[in-house]
C-alpha cells in the first residue's frame, strides 16, 4: 500500500473548506495522459491555484494504475520545479464500487468519489458508508452523490436526468460521513449537454440552454449549511472548439454547453468543487485536428501534442481565473 501523503499530495478537507469561506471553487480537471498532466500543472502554477486532478475508471485503465501513481508524484515534483508548491489532490471520478475505491486509495490516491447515485436510495447510502469507513480510515476524503446526471462520459452514461432532492441530503450526509457531496441541478456530461430544442437563441444568434436549477442548491445550502458541494459535468463547450473540430474534419453536432456566467455563480455559494473534463478533449482535438489538416506533412507526436498542451494550458488558465475564481488561493 502507498499512502498519498509519501507522494506529497493532499486531500481535499481543507482546500473545500478554505473555498467556502472565499467564495471559489476548486478545479477539478480529468487527464489521462502526460500532456494533459503537465497542461494542468502549468496552468495552476502560473494562476497559483490549488487543483484537483481527476481520473476516471476508464482514465485509469488506459493510462494503468501504476504509471498514474508516478504521474501524480511527478505532478508534485514539476509544480516545485516550476516555482510553486500548490496543493494538488488525487481523485477518482465517479467510482462505481467499494474494490475500485479501496484500490484507488491502497495505490496513492487523497480523495475518492462513490457513485451510488443510479442505485435505490438506501443502497446508495450503505455503499457510500462502506467507502467512507475504509478512506478515513486512511485520511482519505469521499465525494458522494445524489442524483442523476444525464449524458455520457468515459464508461458514465445515463440517458434520463434525476434532479437531487434537498429532503434527501441531511439523512444522506449523517449517515454516511461523506466529505462533499455531488448533487444534480442541470448541468450533464459530454460536450451534448443539451438538444436545441431545449434552448433559446439570444440577440447574438447563440443557443443558450436552459438555467441551472439555483434553487435546488439554495435548498440543500439550507439544509446542510458549510456543507461542501461539487458540480459534475461543467463544461462549456467553447463554440470556438468546436468549430475548429468542425473545420477540419470534425462531427460535433449539437455540442452545447452550460454558461460559464452560471458556473461562476455557482462557484460563489457552497460550490466548491467543479469537474471539467470536456472542454479539455475539446481545446486538445482542435489543436489536433487543426495541425493535422495545415501541416499534413508532419509525422512527429511533439509537433501536434505539444500545441495541444499550449491550448490546453490557455483553457485551464481561463477556466481558474475567470470561471472558478480560485486563482492566487494556493
Amino acid at each position: 500500500m502507498v499512502s498519498y501523503k509519501e507522494l506529497g499530495l493532499v486531500n481535499s478537507k481543507e482546500l473545500f473548506a478554505k473555498a467556502i469561506a472565499g467564495g471559489y471553487a476548486i478545479p477539478a480537471f480529468n487527464f489521462n495522459n502526460m500532456e494533459q498532466m503537465q497542461a494542468i500543472v502549468q496552468a495552476c502554477v502560473e494562476t497559483s491555484s490549488p487543483v484537483i486532478l481527476q481520473v476516471s475508471s476508464g482514465a485509469r485503465k488506459y493510462a494503468n494504475q501504476t504509471i498514474l501513481r508516478y504521474m501524480a508524484q511527478g505532478a508534485v515534483e514539476y509544480a516545485k520545479e516550476l516555482g510553486k508548491n500548490i496543493p494538488i489532490v488525487l481523485h477518482l471520478d465517479h467510482g462505481d464500487s467499494f474494490e475500485l475505491c479501496k484500490s484507488c486509495i491502497d495505490m496513492g490516491f487523497s480523495s475518492v468519489m462513490i457513485d451510488g447515485s443510479s442505485l435505490p436510495y438506501d443502497e446508495n447510502v450503505a455503499l457510500t458508508k462502506k467507502v467512507v469507513e475504509y478512506a478515513h480510515a486512511h485520511d482519505v476524503t469521499v465525494e458522494g452523490e445524489l442524483g442523476v446526471l444525464a449524458g455520457v462520459e468515459d464508461e458514465v452514461s445515463a440517458e434520463h436526468h434525476t434532479y437531487t432532492r434537498p429532503e434527501e441530503v441531511e439523512d444522506f450526509v449523517k449517515k454516511t460521513g461523506v466529505d462533499s457531496l455531488a448533487i444534480s441541478i442541470g448541468t450533464s456530461h459530454g460536450a451534448n449537454k443539451f438538444k436545441p430544442e431545449q434552448c433559446t437563441r439570444n440577440a447574438d444568434g447563440v443557443l443558450v440552454p436552459p438555467p441551472l436549477r439555483f434553487d435546488i442548491l439554495k435548498e440543500v445550502e439550507k439544509r446542510i449549511p458549510g456543507f461542501p458541494i461539487v458540480l459534475h459535468g461543467s463544461s462549456s463547450v467553447p463554440q470556438d472548439m468546436v468549430a475548429i473540430i468542425n473545420k477540419y474534419g470534425g462531427a460535433l453536432k449539437d455540442a452545447i454547453g452550460i454558461p460559464e456566467d452560471q458556473l461562476r455563480e455557482a462557484a460563489k455559494s457552497a460550490v466548491c468543487k467543479i469537474n471539467i473534463d470536456s472542454d479539455g478533449r475539446l481545446a486538445m482535438t482542435a489543436a489536433v485536428r487543426e495541425i493535422m489538416a495545415t501541416k499534413p506533412a508532419e509525422f512527429d507526436p511533439r509537433k501536434y501534442l505539444g500545441p495541444a498542451r499550449e491550448w490546453l494550458k490557455k483553457l485551464y488558465m481561463h477556466k481558474v481565473v475567470n470561471v472558478l475564481g480560485s486563482a492566487n488561493k494556493a
